[in-house]
């Protein structure tokens, strides 16, 4: 990958491990069907405006069904599937199966033709950066009383995000990216609309609650999937997915560094390997 990016996949990463902060102070206020909602219609709010300016909302429009396709593998089911399931098993069990994203993605991309995401150097890059995911969580994740069920639908949702991804990068790749999420955020924000008017405060929620989901909706929502797609762009599906094992090494990070979570050994010998095995399997190699 170019210098530009890898800026972009190392922002995305940070960009993507901080909602685990905010929705930590969301929840204590909040139903996760008012967060979901509030934070796609801000997210809405600030790209389809965007879209429309620069005249690329009608070819969206146009391939509305690829977008909602997009919007449910994206967005309705895997939040649904990771929120039901994390009441059943640990947060850093969660966080291991969401970093097979990479693996789902080699497969699909591989299915479409792409031989490379199989080379020697890419696959040891994978397996490098996953161990380093699995000691950043922590190994006693694998402990063996966790839900079958609800490891399941964790990986049911890992499928589905990179299904999304190579949905839309496979059948709609004329249409602008910013019109696609704009779209589907506001498709997804008037689907959970219904429940999240049902599970409404009984009062105002407190002033830092309302800024997390500000920043949620224009941070993690808005701003990350426009540099995703950017970096999706130059360096396809397969390697951009890899930024899955980066912003969860960035989420325990940071709840060490802003919540004062306990630093393990686990998390400090597990970071370099994330970085290590995302460079290896983020270099660009051609199959002959």
């Amino acid at each position: 990958m170019s210098r530009k990016n890898w800026f972009l996949f190392i922002t995305i990463g940070l960009i993507w491990g901080i909602p685990y902060l905010l929705l930590k102070v969301s929840v204590s206020e909040l139903s996760v069907p008012v967060i979901v909602c509030s934070r796609t219609f801000i997210g809405a709010l600030i790209l389809v405006p965007i879209a429309i300016y620069n005249k690329n909302m009608v070819p969206a429009l146009k391939k509305f069904h690829y977008v909602l396709l997009y919007a449910i593998l994206e967005m309705f089911l895997p939040w649904v599937l990771i929120t039901s399931a994390e009441q059943k098993i640990s947060s850093g069990l969660a966080g291991l199966l969401v970093a097979t994203v990479p693996i789902w993605s080699s497969i699909l991309a591989s299915l479409n033709g792409d031989k490379t995401v199989w080379h020697s150097k890419r696959l040891a890059g994978m397996v490098i950066g996953f161990i380093g995911v699995l000691l950043v969580v922590g190994i006693e994740s694998l402990k063996s009383n966790q839900n079958p069920l609800a490891i399941g639908m964790i990986l049911l949702a890992s499928l589905s995000y990179a299904t999304a991804v190579t949905t839309v990068t496979v059948k709609i790749p004329e249409v602008n990216p910013i019109a696609i999420n704009g779209l589907a955020m506001a498709t997804t924000s008037l689907f959970y609309l219904p429940f999240a008017l049902l599970a409404l405060p009984h009062h105002m929620p407190s002033g830092k609650v309302i800024a997390a989901q500000f920043a949620l909706g224009l941070f993690p929502t808005a701003l990350a999937f426009i540099l995703f797609f950017e970096l999706l762009r130059d360096v396809g599906s397969a390697r951009a997915s890899l930024v899955t094992y980066l912003n969860t090494a960035f989420a325990i990070v940071l709840g060490v560094v802003v919540l004062g979570e306990p630093l393990t050994l686990g998390i400090v010998c597990g970071l370099p390997l994330v970085l290590i095995g995302s460079y290896f399997a983020g270099r660009k190699s051609v199959t002959p």
